[in-house]
């Protein structure tokens, strides 16, 4: 081989541990991002666990501000319609992108109902066995899982929509949502893709097992069509302001 093509071929060599050594740092970088996030969500449930109460208090209000700042970009938003109407006679590209985004903030915090493909999640409970933590781990499951709207009912017809601050408590047979009692049973409607919501929570170990331990039973039922039909009380908020 002369020393041209030798040269040539260390040169492509080169390059080519160059390439393969950017890839290696790239992916280290990945990997350390993930597993760096996953500390982080092991790490917040670990301080929920053992939180003291004016530590939950804090939580609680940055989940206030979080949603008094949606609902200030929904008044915004609100304002960006009228005014696109007005001056394009209710058509074109931004006046559709502004109703989409208003739509999707206004399902976000219960100012609407929604519907769409989900689940309806029954959770029996004839032994007074299912606590409030197996609804929370519920509703956990059904958002990580994408559902994008969510509501609990309980056997008195009382129903609770699932929003950005929604809070469940109480002993079995005492559940609170949101400051309302309801009993057993539970029907929890969620809307998302249908397949992924129910193996959600069909794991091993998840909450249709954690269910039957505690002697009730958890059905779920896919459908392409179910209602999120309750509405979040728009209260106004007395200390959380919109950040900027």
């Amino acid at each position: 081989m002369s020393q041209e093509g030798r040269h040539q071929r260390r040169g492509e060599n080169r390059r080519r541990s160059v390439v393969f050594g950017c890839l290696a740092v790239l992916l280290m970088t990945v990997l350390g991002i993930g597993l760096a996030a996953q500390v982080r969500v092991n790490d917040n449930e670990d301080y929920l666990d053992s939180a003291r109460p004016a530590d939950l208090l804090v939580v609680l209000d940055n989940l206030g501000r979080r949603e008094a700042a949606i609902r200030e970009d929904i008044a915004t938003l609100q304002n960006t319609l009228t005014t696109l109407q007005s001056e394009s006679g209710g058509s074109g590209a931004a006046l559709d992108e502004a109703r989409a985004e208003l739509d999707a903030l206004s399902i976000q915090v219960g100012s609407v109902a929604a519907t769409g493909p989900g689940v309806v999640v029954t959770v029996t409970d004839p032994r007074n066995g299912v606590g409030s933590e197996v609804l929370v781990d519920a509703v956990q499951e059904l958002r990580a899982a994408g559902a994008e709207a969510m509501q609990i009912a309980g056997a008195t017809d009382e129903t609770v929509r699932i929003g950005i601050d929604s809070w469940i408590a109480g002993p079995a047979g005492n559940t609170v949502v949101d400051g309302r009692e309801l009993k057993a049973p539970f029907v929890i409607t969620a809307i998302g893709d249908p397949l992924t919501l129910s193996a959600a929570l069909d794991i091993p170990g998840g909450v249709v097992d954690t269910v039957a331990k505690s002697s009730g039973e958890c059905a779920v039922s896919q459908s392409q069509q179910v209602t999120v039909s309750a509405l979040r009380d728009p209260r106004s908020r007395q200390y959380a302001q919109p950040g900027n």
